[in-house]
C-alpha cells in the first residue's frame, strides 16, 4: 500500500508552504499525495491565484503522514471546528504528525504539541509557548513523530527530510539532485541571526502585530 501524504488546505494558505513539499513527495514512488480542502471549491492561496483541491474534508482518506501548512488564513482556519476536526480526526490515526511554518499552530490548537519540540516562523516563535511547545531553533525540528518546519522555504528542506526518515536517505538525496535543490541566495539574510539591523527592525515591527493576532485565534479555541 501507498505511504499517504495528506495536506489540508484553506483560503489564504502561503502557497509555497504546501507546494514546496507537494512538489518533492510527488518524486516518491510509493507515495500517495492526497491535497484536501473544505469543499470542492477553488481555494484562494496568498499568492493571488487559487487552486482545487481534488479530495475534500469529507472524502480525503485516511492519512499516514499529516502535514498543515501556514498562511494568513491559519489563523480563521484554526477557528474553524469543521477544519480542526478534519485536522485532528487525521492525526489520530496518522504515523506522523507535521507542520510548515504557521500551520504549527494547528496542532498547537489541538493540544498536540505539548511539552514536545518544534519549531515555526521566525515571528511567531514567542507564540509556541502559548500552545505549550518548546521551541526549538531548526529549519525542521524533529521530535519522535512530530516533525516541524520553520517558515515557508523551509518546507523544501522538511520534505527532504520526511523522505528521508520514511523512505531513505539514498532516497532523498537523488530527489534533492533531481530537483536541483541547492540553495544559494543573493543575500546572506533570510534569518534574524543573518538579516541586517534595519531590515530585521522593520520585519520586526510586522510580525509584531501577527503574533498577537495569532494568540488572540488560540485563545478563541474552544476544547472540550
Amino acid at each position: 500500500m501507498a505511504f499517504r501524504v495528506v495536506i489540508p488546505i484553506f483560503d489564504q494558505v502561503t502557497q509555497l508552504d504546501f507546494t514546496g513539499p507537494a512538489q518533492m513527495f510527488a518524486k516518491v514512488r510509493g507515495l500517495q499525495l492526497c491535497v484536501a480542502a473544505q469543499n470542492a471549491q477553488p481555494v484562494e492561496t496568498d499568492s493571488g491565484f487559487a487552486v482545487a483541491a481534488p479530495y475534500t474534508f469529507a472524502d480525503c482518506p485516511a492519512a499516514d503522514l499529516v502535514c498543515v501548512p501556514g498562511g494568513s488564513g491559519v489563523m480563521d482556519a484554526i477557528r474553524d471546528p469543521y477544519f480542526l476536526s478534519f485536522v485532528e480526526r487525521q492525526c489520530r490515526q496518522a504515523q506522523y504528525i507535521t507542520s510548515v511554518c504557521t500551520g504549527l499552530f494547528a496542532l498547537g490548537a489541538l493540544g498536540l504539541v505539548k511539552g514536545r519540540r518544534v519549531t515555526s516562523h521566525w515571528g511567531y516563535t514567542d507564540v509556541i509557548a502559548d500552545c505549550g511547545g518548546v521551541f526549538t531553533e531548526g529549519r525542521v525540528v524533529v521530535d519522535g513523530n512530530l516533525i516541524t518546519a520553520g517558515g515557508v522555504t523551509s518546507g523544501v528542506d522538511f520534505s527532504l527530510t520526511v523522505i528521508s526518515e520514511v523512505f531513505g536517505e539514498e532516497t532523498a538525496r537523488l530527489i534533492q539532485l533531481a530537483m536541483e535543490y541547492n540553495p544559494a541566495p543573493p543575500f546572506d539574510g533570510g534569518h534574524p541571526s543573518t538579516a541586517e539591523a534595519q531590515t530585521l527592525a522593520d520585519a520586526q515591527k510586522i510580525y509584531a502585530k501577527r503574533a498577537q493576532d495569532m494568540r488572540e485565534a488560540l485563545r478563541s479555541v474552544k476544547r472540550g
